[in-house]
């Protein structure tokens, strides 16, 4: 008749891993040798040394198989997005309410535009962007001829937005029912609107401009712009749609309403 295994008491527990520590019979720290365990480790220093080095030389080789002047990420999307300014948002649209009233409703808005067109001062634009561009012809660049191995870039002054440039009226309209708004493309659609000022004129940015070549091929690159003044009818408020006007880009996508286009609410309160 088999008899039961005797049952280990916890004491005895302890003293068997002690035991398995340090086995001072043969000398063994957990079950090896010290001189085993130089052996192991550095086999493990040499594997993880060789596997670093073997990574970082993919790294490395991969780098050197892109080019440093094509974006990192790109969009299945072949239309360019569409923005405005001020780019305050209420919900899931862009609502551009200030009232006319309160000085701190409408500085708000004109602060959001002047902060926005730093980048476009004549002063900056023409210490960086001194090139003599052509317009209405894209800028086509096969060299890196500008300083520092990178491309020209035309320039774009905030004094070319006309009386949206905030330059002769800084409050850019907002201290009444004339405001501007800026946009990178050009044309404006609804109603509520008695008339809209284009700047440039007819709101149509130069080839020129194009085609970008990138953050580090052209550092002191700026997007043209488009402005519009509004003069807001009726209850003030105007739904306003901006899209991209070209054979090459589309607008009308399901699956993607807002591709080419952007839409806002405008509404002057008092």
């Amino acid at each position: 008749m088999a008899t039961l295994k005797e049952k280990r008491t916890c004491g005895q527990r302890c003293e068997d891993f002690g035991h398995f520590v340090w086995n001072s019979d043969n000398g063994t720290f957990m079950g090896r040798t010290p001189e085993k365990w130089v052996y192991i480790s550095l086999y493990y220093v040499a594997f993880y040394v060789v596997m670093t080095a073997l990574f970082s030389l993919a790294i490395w080789v991969l780098m050197h198989t892109l080019s440093p002047y094509t974006p990192d990420y790109q969009d299945r999307l072949q239309s360019p997005g569409v923005m405005v300014w001020p780019d305050t948002y209420g919900g899931e649209v862009i609502e551009i309410t200030y009232n006319t009233s309160d000085k701190a409703s409408w500085m708000k808005m004109s602060n959001i535009l002047h902060a926005f067109l730093k980048p476009y001062n004549e002063t900056k634009q023409f210490e960086c962007n001194f090139y003599n561009c052509t317009k209405g012809k894209y800028f086509i660049q096969k060299t890196f001829s500008a300083p520092h191995h990178t491309k020209w870039s035309c320039p774009f002054t905030q004094s070319m937005l006309g009386e949206c440039s905030g330059l002769e009226d800084p409050s850019f309209g907002y201290n009444g029912t004339r405001p501007c708004v800026v946009i990178k493309m050009n044309r404006v659609m609804y109603e509520n609107v008695a008339r809209m000022d284009y700047f440039p004129n007819s709101g149509v940015m130069d080839l020129s401009y194009f085609p970008y070549y990138g953050k580090l091929a052209q550092p002191s690159y700026v997007n043209p712009l488009v402005a519009i003044r509004f003069s807001l009818v009726r209850e003030k408020q105007a739904k306003i749609q901006c899209r991209v006007v070209s054979d090459k880009i589309s607008y009308e996508n399901y699956y993607d309403p807002y591709e080419g286009k952007v839409i806002f609410n405008l509404k002057a309160l008092k």
